[in-house]
């Protein structure tokens, strides 16, 4: 069964942590910098944001209120650092879609991702090996 992809999403300050969305049938879009992922939206179609809270070029949210700011019903999810009640809070009152902590097990992460992108009645997809030739050559 062939998958095609179902959403473009921009990443934006996970540091490898989204190499778990790859299972998902979507387009990622990988950047660290805010600058960089706010350049990016201007030219790229992006279906929904995933960002750090603090970013190293935007610290407390910045990025995430900007991009709150021009394009509202995008859908987006915060990671906060956990424990830190006053991020959450923060991301909350943005109107952010989800928001999560840094220490979010994987799984948890990807099931978010695909319940607000609204991919959670398709299954993941997995690298499947070329088939073996069989014993009569074919």
């Amino acid at each position: 069964m062939v998958v095609l992809v179902q959403a473009s999403v921009l990443t934006v300050g996970l540091n490898g942590r989204n190499e778990v969305l790859r299972e998902l049938p979507i387009q990622l879009i990988t950047m660290q910098s805010g600058v960089e992922a706010a350049r990016s939206l201007k030219n790229e179609k992006v279906d929904s944001v995933i960002s750090n809270w603090d970013l190293d070029d935007m610290k407390n949210g910045r990025f995430l209120k900007r991009l709150r700011a021009v394009k509202p019903h995008i859908p987006t999810i915060a990671f906060v650092r956990a424990g830190d009640r006053a991020q959450e809070i923060a991301a909350r009152s943005l109107g952010v879609s989800a928001v999560l902590t840094d220490d979010t097990d994987d799984k948890f992460f990807r099931e978010t991702v695909a319940n607000v992108l609204g991919l959670k009645g398709i299954t993941s997809i997995k690298t499947i090996a070329p088939a073996e030739k069989s014993r009569y050559g074919k």
